[in-house]
């Protein structure tokens, strides 16, 4: 049985936006839901009846649709609000007249940076018009190489209202891989800076920033912004400062109104397999889906203030800038959340009055292992009213953990979905109670299962994390993909027309919660037995002298056995702490979780989202190659495993 770790009141549940949907939707429609489990129900049994009633409670601004959908049952081709006209930096402005806070920035070097909505409103306009004058149209690529400032916000929302489409990748990535996303889409535009600030020390931008204009031709102008940097932007070609852009008149300006269907972002895969994938995504599918899981599944609202420990490598820094278009303040962090202490993220929260704290399972787990507190230091965080995590699964102890140190009454919302579809698959709610190791609940409108390897849906037993109906926010194609063949490898390649996500997960029949167990591709198979890599590392982090793991499958005598490679938190690994581990494993998971190898590591490799990537180290133990170090924010921790290949043999 799982743990219950927080209950919604009567009265809180009825003050959310969630339980308001869920009342007009019965006024409406002449229906009695009365929990989210009917709810959901009837999102995805009336798929057209539940986004056509979101799209106009969200208060969408565009022109009527002719259809909300068109062939509900082929993923690829699917389209959604046919013949609606829109703009989506207009919807993320609609709270534009007003003086209300939009932006709070915060520098790990101290810096404080607040922004209206008017302010805000003011700059996309006059940087929108700068975009026009350099000669971007609709349809055109406009890429950014930023840290998190506003100016990188101010730079999305202006390539939207140009009706461009915007991509983006963050200054901590190297120039190779940069060129390597941002040059598959040719952009016209790059906005970048001059600098930034990691751990109190002081990186230049610009030398990586020309090096990739000079691998990407197609850039016709950059962009600078100046945060940590001298602005000797005269080595960069074609470049102007951000501050010359906001000289610019902008009597000239308006939205430009394109198809709901338009693209408007393109995401980016981890590319540790290879080059990154360009998934493509439409404007009216990615603004629907992302108001739904920050109103309703977050329930923001204007007096809401939420910090995402984010960069704009990945999408969550896409996601909480849409909170913009809920009228709540974005606290937009740079830096090193634990620099220069643990609490320094912590304190900002205080400071902020932060409502909302976004952050990963690693931080969790990080926070876990170094015992930090913020009890402990009498940071009682009274804003604060939820906790939304991703990224990676987290353990049963890092649940329990935010209840038990952070804060006893919040909504702990952990969320799960991905890059592709620019959302969430399973999400919390506010009107459920939160159990121990499990996200609450699928998200409205995702008709999501859990298949065994025979495509037969299953219960309280390990599967493949599947959905079974177009959603909105699911990629309009993947670029320089005409046949759409790589779109059809990537998901449709196990079970025939059905969305196939690569995540090992439960369904648990009784709680209707969903405990990840990492991806699929990833899953072990000692003697035929499925084993999910969460499941080990959940039960090593137990072990106190262990600071990180990775476990990986290697064909061995014609099966696969188990090699599991551990970071010290000090010392070194001994025989002792070998068995220790194995005892652990073998009497909270089973004897199969058990690794045939471990061995000590002097790094963990990771993607530049913090996730453990298995599957460059497995390519490496079973003899192929790695073909992108440079999606890895640590790519010289494949040195090791190359080193010692022979001994793994």
């Amino acid at each position: 049985m799982k743990t219950l770790l927080w209950q919604p009141t009567k009265e809180y549940i009825e003050s959310t936006n969630m339980y308001d949907f869920m009342q007009t939707a019965n006024k409406i429609t002449g229906q009695k839901m009365k929990n989210y489990r009917e709810l959901y129900e009837f999102s995805v049994g009336q798929p057209e009846v539940f986004w056509d009633l979101l799209w106009k409670y969200l208060g969408v601004i565009s022109t009527p649709y002719d259809k909300v959908v068109s062939n509900i049952n082929e993923f690829i081709t699917t389209r959604w609000f046919l013949g609606a006209k829109m703009n989506y930096a207009e919807n993320l402005l609609k709270f534009g007249d007003s003086d209300r806070i939009a932006i709070v920035f915060r520098g790990e070097n101290s810096v404080r940076r607040v922004i209206t909505y008017r302010e805000l409103t003011s700059q996309v306009k006059r940087t929108a018009c700068k975009l026009k004058e350099l000669g971007v149209k609709k349809g055109d690529f406009v890429c950014g190489y930023m840290p998190n400032l506003p100016e990188t916000i101010i730079a999305m929302l202006a390539t939207g209202t140009v009706g461009a489409v915007w991509c983006s990748c963050a200054t901590d990535i190297g120039q190779l891989a940069a060129i390597d996303r941002l040059g598959q889409v040719a952009p016209k535009v790059m906005f970048t800076a001059d600098g930034y600030y990691y751990k109190g020390k002081a990186f230049n931008v610009l030398d990586n920033a020309k090096e990739i204009v000079k691998g990407i031709p197609s850039v016709q102008a950059v962009i600078v912004a100046h945060y940590a940097g001298d602005m000797a932007i005269d080595c960069i070609p074609n470049a102007l400062s951000y501050d010359e852009v906001q000289k610019t008149d902008e009597s000239g300006f308006s939205f430009e109104q394109v198809e709901a269907t338009a693209p408007v972002v393109v995401m980016f895969s981890s590319g540790t397999t290879g080059k990154p994938k360009c998934m493509v995504q439409s404007v009216g599918g990615l603004l629907i889906n992302q108001l739904k899981e920050l109103v309703l599944h977050h329930d923001m609202k204007p007096n809401d203030i939420m910090l995402y420990i984010t960069t704009c490598s990945w999408m969550m820094w896409n996601w909480q800038a849409a909170a913009l278009g809920a009228g709540s303040t974005v606290v937009l962090y740079d830096g090193n959340p634990s620099y220069p202490q643990t609490d320094a993220i912590w304190r900002i929260l205080e400071e902020e009055k932060v409502t909302v704290f976004g952050l990963s399972a690693s931080y969790i787990h990080s926070l876990l292992k170094s015992e930090f507190s913020p009890k402990d230091l009498g940071l009682t965080l009274p804003c604060l009213r939820c906790i939304s995590q991703t990224g990676s699964a987290l353990s049963d102890e890092g649940f329990k953990y935010v209840y038990r140190e952070i804060k006893s009454d919040l909504h702990f919302n952990s969320i799960a979905g991905g890059t592709d579809i620019n959302g969430c698959f399973a999400s919390g709610n506010p009107m459920s109670p939160v159990y121990s190791n499990e996200l609450q609940a699928p998200g409205l409108g995702m008709k999501i299962n859990c298949f065994n390897e025979d495509g037969k849906p299953v219960r309280d037993v390990q599967g493949e994390l599947v959905c079974e109906q177009p959603t909105p926010s699911m990629p309009l194609y993947f670029w320089n993909d005409p046949d759409n063949e790589r779109y059809k490898a990537a998901y449709f390649g196990m079970f025939g027309n059905v969305w196939n996500h690569g995540d090992y997960v439960v369904f648990d029949s009784f709680t209707g919660g969903i405990t990840f167990y990492g991806r699929s591709d990833s899953v072990l198979k000692p003697s035929g037995i499925r084993i999910g890599t969460a499941e080990i590392y959940n039960q090593v982090r137990k072990i106190d002298c262990v600071l990180d793991s990775l476990a990986i499958g290697q064909q061995y005598n014609n099966d696969q056995r188990i090699i599991l490679f551990v970071q010290m938190k000090y010392g070194k690994l001994t025989d002792d702490i070998i068995k220790e581990i194995k005892h652990v494993l073998k009497v909270n998971a089973s004897p199969r979780h058990v690794p045939a190898l471990i061995i000590e590591v002097p790094d963990i490799p990771k993607t530049l989202n913090g996730k453990k990537v298995e599957s460059a180290v497995t390519n490496i133990v079973n003899g192929r190659k790695v073909t992108n170090r440079d999606a890895l924010i640590n790519p010289e921790s494949l040195d090791f495993f190359y080193a010692n290949l022979p001994s793994l043999q």
